[in-house]
């Protein structure tokens, strides 16, 4: 679990009236809130722990993050919390609570980086089990060639991150776009909402692959290394947008907001 207090009780989040907002600031919601709907309904949300973040279009420094002690199927564009690099609530209301322990990893990544529009945290099983392997992420799998040697690591240093290991962190990110954190869980920047949920699928699609595929075989065969260089190369594919063409899809699947 992430550094904070247990929750307040308090689901005033999904009462709350709608936000006025820009139309820019109204689809990253939309965009967002549906993010943590997909992980909800994939099992890879954890109570109400981890979070996904995104930044506000046009007011530099401002984050929008999921209402502390809410399930992350109950999050809803309007019950997001808009914030800065502090965690300073910008939109208070009741139920509008941050786990501001748990937005620090979030906050280095986001001052560090402005490529990272989104920051997706997850504490999905297999990654987790993955991360402890003294290798990280093996190229068993189509999936892992995605992230064949460009996947950070970055070793766990406890519950509350702070100032000094978040510069690690960054340091460990530097030039990618995702990472494993030893012990805890996956790590992915988007230039867009899709872009990191598309990642973190197949990063934990790759996990999965290899958790499975090492419990039947201690040795698996893998691709030959100029084999898993290539595809490595096509499927990054020159930094092309990723999640362009997966996103309405998932989207269509799941329906309209709840009311």
């Amino acid at each position: 679990m992430d550094a904070s207090g247990g929750p307040d009780g308090s689901h005033g989040a999904l009462d709350a009236p709608a936000v006025p907002c820009a139309p820019d600031e109204a689809q990253v919601r939309a965009d967002l809130s549906a993010a943590y709907r997909l992980v909800a309904r994939a099992g890879w949300d954890d109570l109400i722990y981890s979070h996904i973040t995104a930044m506000v279009p046009g007011e530099p420094g401002h984050f929008l993050i999921n209402a502390f002690g809410l399930r992350f199927d109950e999050i809803t564009p309007d019950s997001l919390v808009k914030i800065d690099l502090h965690g300073r609530v910008l939109n208070p209301g009741p139920g509008r609570r941050i786990n501001r322990g748990g937005f620090a990893l979030h906050a280095a990544l986001h001052a560090a980086r402005p490529d990272a529009h989104c920051v997706m945290h997850l504490h999905e099983t297999s990654a987790i089990a993955v991360s402890t392997h003294p290798l990280g992420l093996l190229p068993l799998s189509q999936h892992a060639l995605r992230f064949h040697d460009c996947l950070a690591l970055h070793a766990y240093e406890g519950l509350v991150l702070g100032p000094e290991e978040g510069q690690r962190l960054v340091q460990a990110m530097l030039g990618r776009q995702a990472g494993l954190l030893r012990n805890h869980g996956t790590l992915v920047l988007g230039r867009t909402v899709a872009e990191a949920y598309t990642l973190s699928a197949t990063l934990i699609k790759a996990c999965q692959v290899q958790v499975a595929a090492l419990a039947g075989n201690p040795q698996p065969v893998l691709p030959e290394p100029d084999v898993a260089r290539r595809t490595a190369a096509q499927l990054f594919d020159n930094g092309a947008l990723e999640g362009v063409l997966e996103w309405p899809a998932l989207l269509r699947s799941l329906g309209p907001f709840p009311t």
